[in-house]
């Protein structure tokens, strides 16, 4: 579904991505763990085109997103992003947010957006806050509504940047949870976190990124028992430190 090929990317002289090079197959889930600044979010945002890429390609669903003239509206309709920020309208209702980009990029009706909406608010347990305004809500449930945004869309692809690291701990739980069940659903996904035993647990494969290249990838349980690098081990054992893992 996603093939990223010796991508790199420079901010000034600062290379945050060195050559990196990903499969990720239909319905596979990839975890993407390492330091801040290793470059999780940066491959996150060039796949989306949110940044473009300086090297190499990038391929979704056979179409090389990378090449000069692409649609870049019609690619972002095919790829669902959820950051850290919920960067929800704060003027709209959740079934505004929610049913914005179905109306205006995908040209559904009102009614057929917002039948489609209230189920995906109702499978991930917001149809009491259809109405409500995204100031009503708490911090998970903001998520909650921005992961639904995304999936109305209808993506082939889920990108997930660090969605857990602006909630309070208690509220981490709820969010993980939807990401579960779009897990167990098949959904193909490439998530940054650093929700360890979370990437332990869900994860497919694990790649462990380093000063912009991947300098580690496998099962989760490999790479959590019995990491062959030792910058992969160094990083594990202060996050078990941390009581994190």
């Amino acid at each position: 579904m996603i093939e990223i090929d010796g991508v790199r990317k420079s901010f000034g002289r600062l290379e945050v991505l060195r050559g990196i090079d990903l499969d990720v197959a239909e319905h596979e889930v990839v975890c993407l763990i390492g330091a801040s600044g290793s470059g999780k979010s940066t491959l996150l945002r060039c796949v989306n085109l949110l940044e473009p890429v300086d090297a190499g390609q990038i391929v979704v669903g056979g179409d090389e997103i990378t090449a000069r003239g692409v649609d870049v509206n019609a690619l972002r309709r095919r790829i669902g992003i959820v950051f850290q920020a919920y960067n929800l309208f704060p003027h709209m209702s959740v079934i505004r947010n929610v049913t914005l980009g179905p109306r205006k990029a995908l040209g559904l009706s009102r009614r057929q957006a917002e039948a489609e909406a209230d189920e995906l608010l109702r499978r991930f347990g917001l149809a009491d806050k259809r109405d409500d305004y995204p100031d009503r809500l708490s911090g998970g449930q903001q998520q909650r509504v921005a992961v639904v945004r995304a999936l109305a869309m209808r993506p082939d692809v889920m990108l997930l940047d660090e969605v857990t690291s602006a909630l309070d701990p208690e509220l981490v739980a709820e969010v993980l949870n939807v990401i579960r069940e779009l897990a167990a659903g098949g959904m193909t996904m490439l998530i940054a976190t650093h929700e360890m035993g979370f990437a332990r647990d869900i994860a497919s494969r694990v790649c462990f990124l380093d000063a912009g290249v991947i300098l580690e990838q496998g099962p989760p349980a490999r790479i959590f028992s019995t990491p062959q690098e030792p910058r992969t081990r160094q990083f594990l054992d202060r996050i078990i430190e941390a009581g994190r893992l």
